[in-house]
């Protein structure tokens, strides 16, 4: 097996809300009992909706999140126990991030020269003249003429500043890169491009990605594992290629089945019940409030990480059986939510005795 480059080991970060006692706040719980490997070279997509703690998994994997319990493992050494020094040089130079908006993520009044050579002068690598060869050895490699050097972020258009963040990003040669929703400020013939080049530099330069986005489409086609995150938890690993039809958790089903296919109409899963509170999940499973499935065993446990062949686990109670089509999954939350609305319609109160998964 390959030593993972990365790995997260029932990891948790929460927060401080503003909200609560007078003496005690509440907390928001970012990412609960998180366990991931990251193998080299290998890319793993993040989906699910705001909120989820797609972002907070980044900046974890990234050593700018400091995980409030579990540990952090990169190349071998917990981040967590080095001497803050040696934190900084190790991801500095073995990681790269690359940010959702290229607009913000850039320094405005440094020209492209200055931004690309930043990291290098940061971290001493190189002589000055070396500096400035791979300044150049950046810009060919992301597609930038060489005119643009001189310029301005606020002279480039939006998908030559992405280019610029993606070049910083790779200036030190970094092991894994994470892209947090890297192409949803562009337009879409420029996301295609972007896109494109993310592909085309992880075969040539052999990095481990991590791509998070909204556009569970796009995760799929780019990703060699998909990983699906509710609530702080992640609900279900698998697969790229066994993601669409073969997910075992209801929420990736109705998750995916509400992207549109150039080939196939949408038939969307509908979704019933409240979201829950991050400050207030509730027991059990985090998905219980809005899965047609759930019942009183829901409520009591958190379900156990359950494997579906090789490289699939998933955390459900009742997972989707194997071979069940998105519109059968439809037509039983369909009926689920009908019987719950004439339920609470005869009689709210019999109706939250029958349906413990609607408690808060």
């Amino acid at each position: 097996m390959t030593t993972p480059l990365l790995w997260l080991n029932d990891v948790h970060v929460t927060h401080r809300a503003r909200s609560g006692g007078l003496f005690s706040r509440d907390q928001v719980h970012a990412l609960t009992g998180a366990n991931l490997k990251i193998a080299p070279g290998e890319t793993l997509g993040v989906v699910g909706e705001s909120g989820c703690g797609k972002s907070t998994l980044a900046k974890t994997l990234l050593g700018v999140q400091r995980p409030t319990s579990g540990t952090v493992t990169f190349r071998g050494r917990d981040l967590w126990t080095m001497p803050p020094a040696r934190r900084r040089t190790e991801i500095g130079t073995r990681t790269g991030m690359i940010f959702q908006d290229p607009s913000t993520a850039l320094n405005r009044r440094l020209s492209i020269r200055q931004i690309l050579r930043d990291p290098l002068d940061v971290h001493r690598r190189g002589t000055p003249a070396e500096r400035d060869a791979r300044v150049a050895e950046l810009m060919e490699l992301v597609g930038l003429p060489k005119a643009l050097a001189d310029g301005l972020p606020g002279q480039l258009s939006g998908g030559q500043r992405q280019r610029v963040a993606i070049a910083r990003a790779l200036a030190l040669e970094p092991d894994l890169v994470v892209a947090d929703e890297p192409t949803s400020a562009l337009d879409v013939s420029v996301r295609a491009q972007i896109l494109n080049l993310l592909l085309d530099l992880k075969e040539r330069l052999g990095l481990a990605l991590v791509f998070v986005s909204h556009d569970i489409q796009t995760v799929r086609r780019m990703s060699d594992r998909v990983l699906t995150m509710y609530l702080g938890r992640i609900v279900e690993e698998a697969p790229a290629a066994e993601i669409l039809d073969r997910a075992r958790h209801p929420y990736t089903r109705a998750l995916f089945s509400a992207t549109p296919g150039l080939l196939d109409p949408i038939d969307p899963i509908p979704l019933a019940g409240p979201v829950p509170s991050a400050t207030r999940p509730p027991s059990g499973c985090p998905f219980r409030t809005r899965c047609w499935k759930a019942d009183d065993v829901c409520a009591e446990a958190m379900p156990d990480v359950e494997p579906s062949g090789t490289g699939h686990l998933f955390r459900c109670h009742h997972p989707v059986n194997e071979g069940e089509s998105t519109h059968e999954l439809a037509t039983q939350a369909a009926v689920q939510a009908a019987t719950q609305a004439a339920d609470t319609a005869r009689t709210p109160a019999a109706a939250t005795a029958a349906h413990p998964r609607e408690r808060p």
